[in-house]
């Protein structure tokens, strides 16, 4: 299920797995570029950490025509039911994970909402290219589930 407004796109899916596991899967860094549906997140920076938590900062290489870093920091965490973490234009990525019958109902969120340059996001069509990334998100994070069953 998707939805979206002009700054705020949200994709949901029931995922067949624990709600700790898959909250765990989002909180380490390292497993960005193995779930990223868009294509453009490549790795984690060293010397971040482990595992997120309120107001980690992490960095991760990136890449959307050009190669760059992105520095984020965790602004909400209430595990194992939320995460996200802000971006410099300070727009925010969030997940929020609630059990389900049959598994975890994953949500992931892409907030423009705060953004410093919220029309450019929409000029640039972010908000649709997102969404298509953030369906592909959930499908590798569910495909990381069931090869872990």
């Amino acid at each position: 299920m998707t939805s979206s407004s002009r700054y705020l796109v949200s994709v949901t899916r029931l995922i067949p797995a624990e709600r700790q596991w898959l909250f765990d899967v989002v909180a380490d860094p390292a497993q960005h570029p193995v779930i990223d549906g868009s294509g453009s997140v490549k790795a984690a920076r060293p010397g971040g950490p482990d595992r997120l938590s309120l107001g980690a900062r992490f960095s991760m290489d990136m890449k959307l025509g050009a190669d760059y870093r992105i520095l984020n920091t965790v602004v909400e965490f209430d595990e194992p039911e939320l995460i996200a973490w802000r971006h410099f234009n300070g727009h925010i990525w969030r997940y929020r994970f609630t059990e389900a019958p049959g598994g975890t109902v994953v949500t992931e969120e892409w907030d423009a909402r705060s953004a410093r340059n919220r029309l450019a996001l929409v000029l640039l069509r972010f908000p649709q290219r997102n969404r298509a990334g953030m369906i592909a998100t959930l499908d590798r994070l569910a495909e990381l589930a069931a090869a872990r069953s």
